[in-house]
């Protein structure tokens, strides 16, 4: 503004300078300048002055209204879909703009199999502090907890970090909380806000767990069992990468009605994101899923990542 303003000043200037090259000539020729010093007066009294041009919002406050559209958009949806049907939470994370988003995000909910990633965190964990590379038979195990899933082997590492103990312990250091452990390791309660938390843990260079340590669960969560293969996974273009653990249990205590969870992360060269999502009251297993799919993949149609 201050060049524009300049500019204007000094081509105003130029055209005064210009008339009185005229006033001088006449008066040489006449040999008077009352008239004409009146005009050479009157010539620098009548320079227009600009007006301050406004700069509108910055890219960065556009950006933060745009968002904030969004996000009022993706709570009226999510309210929407949310009646009438059976109890969730949802909550996403993009590692790429540090932006997140939750709904009921501080609901406590029941883990069921999505605990096996803080057991397979706290697992590595509690390598690294020995100085040491997981043995090739808690390789095994640990492969099976993630991939398969697999109840007996997670029973095995649970006991190998110190059951109870060395998981709330092992949590705390993660920055878990909102997670209580219990003894019964599938009936640990969360919330989504805890999830993301573990989920930044093994995406983010920051985190305790060492680079080696990330890649070895990003491998065993990106290549889970073909009939495991549903939740965050269903939110993935086509050409990007998911991982991916889920959890389901069906409740007795609650008329045998099903707990369905889902926690992973997509990326490619342009989108990085963790997403979580608890449910239970669930009537059946296919409907439990079709919900957190598609509270997932709401997120994914209002945030544009």
């Amino acid at each position: 503004m201050r060049r524009t303003r300049n500019l204007i000043v000094t081509v105003a200037a130029l055209g005064v300078l210009g008339g009185s090259a005229l006033v001088v000539k006449g008066f040489l020729n006449d040999g008077t300048g009352g008239t004409d010093g009146g005009a050479l007066a009157g010539s620098f009294q009548n320079v227009p002055t600009a007006s301050p041009t406004p700069t509108g919002p910055s890219p960065e406050e556009l950006a933060a209204i745009e968002r904030a559209k969004r996000v009022k958009a993706l709570d009226a949806a999510m309210k929407k879909y949310a009646s009438g049907k059976p109890e969730f939470s949802v909550a996403v994370l993009d590692h790429k703009s540090g932006e997140s988003y939750a709904y009921r995000g501080e609901e406590k909910y029941e883990t069921a199999s999505v605990v096996k990633v803080q057991v397979l965190a706290c697992l590595l964990l509690t390598a690294q502090d020995a100085g040491r590379s997981l043995t090739g038979g808690e390789r095994t195990l640990a492969d099976k907890m993630i991939r398969y899933s697999d109840n007996a082997s997670t029973t095995s590492l649970f006991g190998k970090i110190g059951k109870y103990n060395g998981l709330t312990a092992c949590n705390k250091r993660l920055g878990l909380t909102e997670t209580k452990v219990s003894s019964s390791w599938g009936l640990t309660r969360t919330t989504v806000n805890d999830q993301l938390k573990l989920l930044t843990e093994l995406a983010d260079e920051k985190s305790e767990l060492t680079e080696a340590s990330r890649e070895y669960a990003h491998k065993l969560m990106g290549t889970v069992a073909p009939d495991q293969d549903w939740g965050v996974t269903a939110v993935a273009d086509t050409g990007e990468k998911a991982t991916v653990k889920n959890g389901w249990l069906q409740r007795s205590t609650e008329s045998n009605l099903w707990i369905i969870n889902t926690v992973g992360r997509v990326t490619d060269d342009d989108t990085d994101v963790s997403i979580a999502v608890l449910s239970h009251t669930n009537k059946t297993m296919p409907g439990g899923i079709s919900l957190v799919e598609k509270a997932a993949e709401l997120t994914r149609a209002h945030l544009k990542y």
